[in-house]
């Protein structure tokens, strides 16, 4: 599997932390409300040949309500990378951009936020697929799947530092 792809794939899942929306979605303050700060945690990339690999990742969101800024840190046994992204939200629509800097890859990604699940679509020149995100306390959890790659899921879980 090439590293290039790799990496990107894993900075689309990474960008799926910052669109991860508080419990109290609802309420006011917006769908990114009190996620600043700096979280941490791990968990595991799976290729389509069948193996996984385990990842660490450390995140610093800034911002908050219907904006958040994110810089994410995420290193395994072979790769790392660092993702920066900008996200906004219009209601229940989420909306933004990704940068992996040490690649030079980019993308977009777009969903809806609804009671702390995030259901969005990260996409890129190379690579697309579907997150699952969801936030309950100080936990955050990101699943991703993606077809017609060699990288067939992400799954992430941080908590706050």
């Amino acid at each position: 599997m090439s590293s290039k792809i790799l990496i990107r794939a894993l900075g689309g899942a990474a960008l799926a932390a910052f669109f991860l929306a508080s419990p109290g979605f609802a309420q006011s303050g917006g769908p990114f409300a009190g996620l600043a700060g700096s979280w941490s945690g791990g968990g595991t990339v799976s290729l389509s040949s069948g193996s996984s690999e385990r990842i660490r990742c450390r995140a610093t969101y800034a911002g908050g309500g219907a904006a958040l800024q994110m810089n994410l840190r995420c290193a395994s046994a072979s790769y790392n990378f660092n993702l920066t992204s900008n996200v906004q939200a219009n209601g229940n629509a989420i909306s933004g951009s990704w940068t992996e800097s040490s690649r030079g890859a980019s993308g977009g990604i777009s969903g809806s936020a609804s009671g702390g699940q995030i259901q969005a679509r990260v996409s890129g020149p190379t690579f697309t697929a579907n997150l699952a995100v969801s936030t309950r306390g100080n936990s955050q959890s990101i699943v991703m799947r993606s077809a017609g790659t060699e990288l067939t899921g992400v799954n992430i879980s941080l908590s706050r530092s």
